[in-house]
């Protein structure tokens, strides 16, 4: 008897819509793409949400839906001349659909190369990312697109996947599969679809005997031992970004190398290690070396105009020199501090002083009156208290303990004398 070997996710994913879970606002009766393919006026489009959310399944069941070629590219192994010759293949015949997987990993002249296609209706486009498309999709794609916002999937939409899949699928009804608990199943596939069904199968592969009890430690167990396979692989994505954050924080450029070249082999995005650099330089390094931030925003802009290989020797760079760099979270412990006396304190009323008075009535009211402009004093400073009566005198910002925010400390200490305690 024949056995179907690809992975149940694959197995069981939708040909039309009415069999697709979730993405309601968008495929549901009323939904804009439901509209779109029953009228046969596809636009180009891109498909914007998390993984394992239904972005494939929707370019192909629109593939299927309206009769038209269908060509698919990933933006992680084609490139330019992939994208010139389906143009041209296109340009032949009937107007064809191109669908590309994480467009946003394309470069600018990988981009550019669709612009025409799509302008001129020679190709649809249907690209699909996680990221951010007004961040990693040129804006003239953009423009010529329709985007679309794609949800996690919810616990109800899990419930009906695991039924749907117990209900149908050849392979799992040769078991006898009992579904006792779903909690773990549900919390470890994080809204993703695909992973939960794919994750689901590797429970029940995992346990012997005819009757499978799916419970949450047999699950949490199961994807333990895959998380392993992983590893070998190069691609456990959170727990090498955890090693690669804290090795860059504890001042260790030779591991913060080797964990960022994990992760290059295993074929994470550059501009996803790019942002997180921008993040680490103000959170961990802040003031102690105001430079890093323009590094690693220098990084990051440099990043997306190269692409890889060759973003791998400028996050090198960034990354030895954020490492080698002196460390404070103070200005990220500064903003923890002041959002949680906001959530405390609520709307407190901002002195009169500093108030702006753009109208005569606001002036008579007292807006602005006693304000002191700092740069008609001595050294342009004038004290005076900015801080909401309630709250003043309260320090929010301790300059860390390096060089560079002890010269902070002593120019703030000179301005403000004890008011603060510096």
């Amino acid at each position: 008897m024949f056995q179907d070997t690809s992975p149940l996710a694959e197995r069981m994913r939708p040909s039309k819509l009415s069999d697709l879970v979730g993405q309601e606002h968008l495929v549901g009766e009323n939904g804009v793409l439901r509209r779109a393919i029953s009228s046969g006026q596809v636009p180009s489009m891109i498909l914007w949400g998390p993984p394992g959310t239904g972005k494939t399944t929707i370019a192909n069941i629109i593939a299927n839906e309206v009769k038209r070629p269908f060509h698919t590219l990933s933006a992680i192994s084609a490139g330019v001349k992939e994208v010139r010759e389906i143009i041209q293949l296109a340009s032949r015949g009937n107007k064809a659909i191109l669908f590309i997987d994480e467009i946003h990993r394309f470069n600018k002249a990988q981009q550019d190369a669709l612009l025409g296609a799509v302008e001129k209706g020679t190709i649809t486009l249907i690209g699909a990312t996680t990221e951010n498309p007004s961040f990693e999709v040129n804006s003239a794609l953009i423009s010529r697109s329709q985007v679309y916002t794609l949800n996690a999937l919810t616990k109800e939409h899990l419930t009906l996947l695991v039924e749907k899949a117990l209900q149908q699928d050849e392979e799992l009804k040769k078991d006898e599969v009992v579904l006792k608990e779903t909690e773990a199943l549900f919390n470890l596939s994080g809204g993703d679809g695909r992973k939960l069904l794919n994750l689901l199968e590797l429970v029940i592969k995992s346990d012997e005997g005819k009757q499978k009890i799916i419970t949450d430690e047999k699950v949490i167990e199961a994807a333990q031992r895959k998380t392993v396979l992983y590893d070998k692989k190069g691609a456990m994505h959170y727990d090498v970004i955890s090693a690669f954050i804290k090795s860059i924080r504890g001042s260790d450029p030779n591991a913060a190398v080797y964990y960022l070249a994990r992760m290059i082999e295993g074929g994470e995005d550059v501009k996803f290690i790019a942002r997180r650099l921008v993040i680490l330089a103000s959170e961990d390094i802040g003031n102690a070396n105001p430079t890093a931030l323009v590094m690693a925003t220098n990084a990051f802009q440099a990043v997306n105009m190269i692409g890889y290989p060759e973003s791998r020797i400028i996050l090198s760079q960034c990354v030895t020199y954020l490492a080698s760099s002196p460390k404070s979270n103070a200005s990220y412990m500064a903003i923890n501090q002041a959002q949680s006396l906001v959530q405390k304190t609520g709307d407190l009323s901002v002195p009169m002083a500093i108030r702006n008075s753009p109208t005569k009535l606001m002036k008579d009211q007292g807006y602005g009156k006693g304000y002191k402009y700092a740069h008609d004093h001595p050294m342009n400073f004038a004290e005076m208290e900015f801080l909401p009566k309630e709250i003043e005198g309260m320090k929010l910002y301790d300059p860390g303990k390096n060089a560079r925010e002890e010269e902070l400390r002593k120019f703030l200490r000179t301005r403000w004398k004890e008011k603060y305690g510096y």
